[in-house]
């Protein structure tokens, strides 16, 4: 797998009130989009993510983090309730909700995953790899991550 290229300006954004705010530095120039059910309901489409190597986190006595499966927990504001990050938690890997922050124009796609649970009433018009989430799941499990 090949590094992913980095932004070279950090990224600061926040929740919808303004009490917790993120700063992300170097972080990836592609955004990692999920159609999964939970995903659907958490945010009421799709999530679109964004990752990076470095975050720091203010107003964190305002985060709420809820498990919501074996393999993940999502962090909202507990003041608004605006949606901050997914953490996967068999890697420790977060993403963090693109809009929250004002991204560079021409971002791409890194992939769309559980595109079998998408919807039919949105279409994303960026070409970019799409995995289903036995796929995913697939790819996860290779790796060496245990579901049980």
């Amino acid at each position: 797998m090949s590094d992913p290229k980095r932004l070279s300006q950090p990224l600061s954004g926040g929740c919808l009130c303004g009490g917790v705010t993120i700063t992300l530095t170097d972080a990836h120039s592609e955004v990692d989009v999920c159609h999964c059910a939970m995903c659907q309901r958490w945010g009421g489409s799709m999530y679109a993510g964004i990752e990076a190597d470095g975050t720091s986190v203010d107003g964190e006595e305002l985060v709420s983090v809820y498990k919501s499966s074996d393999w993940a927990e999502r962090a909202f504001c507990s003041k608004c309730g605006s949606n901050l990050w997914y953490r996967f938690l068999p890697t420790g890997n977060r993403t963090f909700l693109a809009g929250m922050f004002d991204l560079p124009a021409g971002l791409g796609i890194k992939h769309q995953i559980f595109v079998d649970e998408k919807p039919d009433w949105y279409d994303l018009a960026q070409k970019s790899p799409m995995k289903t989430g036995e796929e995913i799941m697939a790819e996860a499990k290779a790796a060496g991550f245990s579901f049980d």
